[in-house]
């Protein structure tokens, strides 16, 4: 088992199960600390390389993943190994994207899908989850 991130560091996400999350902006600095052991990256390019293990989720700014089963995939292995892992899911800024697949994980660990947006942002970012197709997204979640 991993060191767990910092649950009082920037960008942590508890889950109702305590697993933790780190959701980030790739235009920001990588925060002081551990090194993720996976990351998720939501972007419409090819991600740049980076030291640990990651998987890039094809995900154009402002609107939703351009393969839907892919990005369920990466939300299950994503949950699944922030149990026992580090985990980051980021985007160029850290709210929509981020805050959008962090919503649907939180689904995956038994939030209702009509709250999983309000989790995120009380819990993560109050402007994750930037458009309104996002949100339905989410709400439709299963």
């Amino acid at each position: 088992m991993a060191e767990p991130w910092d649950p009082t560091a920037d960008g942590v996400l508890r889950l109702p199960s305590g697993r933790l999350l780190r959701g980030r902006g790739l235009s920001h600095p990588i925060p002081e600390g551990p090194e993720p052991t996976l990351a998720l990256y939501l972007l419409g390019k090819s991600p740049p390389e980076v030291a640990w293990e990651s998987r890039w989720i094809r995900w154009p700014d402002f609107r939703l993943p351009a393969d839907r089963t892919a990005a369920r995939e990466g939300f299950v292995e994503a949950w699944q190994r922030c149990e026992t892992e580090r985990v980051e899911v980021a985007c160029a800024g850290g709210r929509g994207r981020t805050g959008t697949a962090l919503a649907c994980i939180a689904v995956l660990n038994g939030i209702p899908p009509e709250s999983a947006v309000a989790y995120v942002r009380e819990h993560y970012d109050r402007h994750a989850v930037e458009t309104p197709w996002q949100r339905r997204y989410v709400a439709g979640f299963r």
